[in-house]
């Protein structure tokens, strides 16, 4: 009735897809918690990579369609506002960022947030995970698929970016003094 044929081609990116969700929602909810004070930003590096991994599967294989044509009830809705706010939170002063809106088409810039990244990509693939976890496998597959071309992924994808330049600038970005100091040390040893 929706659970994915053993032996099956989707079989093995459901269950990969399963994990990394599962490994996405507990780092993200872990960090936004407070629980890994220094290493935030580099597990949110970590899981969101993995888990845009995970998305480069699925769009790699031909479109999954389930049997039913309608969406079974996957029940109430994540409430991802408290994650949202918790990272809002965190990443006080580098949270909203601009990026080109489409830029295979224009040049466009609109205003984004890396805690509302985050939450929208909580969201969809909790989504999916219901699905999964409700024995509805085909249709979280599906919903995975469907939400990483319509969203996730571009929004997975931007936080990415932004994540990365963040610890860049923890890591490089260096008073004048520090720099000259080890670079003369460099130069002289």
């Amino acid at each position: 009735m929706g659970e994915i044929e053993p032996g099956s081609e989707f079989r093995d990116v459901a269950e990969q897809m399963s994990a990394q969700a599962r490994v996405f929602l507990s780092t993200t909810t872990q960090v936004a918690s407070g629980a890994a004070p220094g290493a935030e930003i580099a597990l949110l590096i970590l899981a969101t990579s993995d888990l845009l991994s995970a998305g480069a599967r699925l769009a790699a294989i031909v479109d999954v369609v389930p049997a039913e044509r309608w969406e079974p009830d996957a029940g109430p809705e994540t409430d991802v506002d408290p994650l949202r706010d918790a990272l809002a939170q965190m990443f006080d002063g580098f949270d909203d960022y601009v990026e080109v809106s489409d830029p295979a088409l224009s040049a466009d810039v609109a205003p984004a947030t890396l805690s509302g990244d985050l939450a929208c990509v909580a969201e969809e693939i909790a989504k999916g995970l219901q699905h999964f976890d409700d024995g509805h496998e085909l249709e979280g597959l599906w919903w995975w698929q469907f939400s990483y071309l319509s969203s996730w992924g571009e929004r997975a994808s931007s936080a990415l970016r932004v994540l990365q330049g963040v610890l860049a600038h923890l890591r490089l970005d260096v008073a004048d003094d520090v720099a000259a100091e080890a670079e003369y040390d460099a130069l002289h040893s």
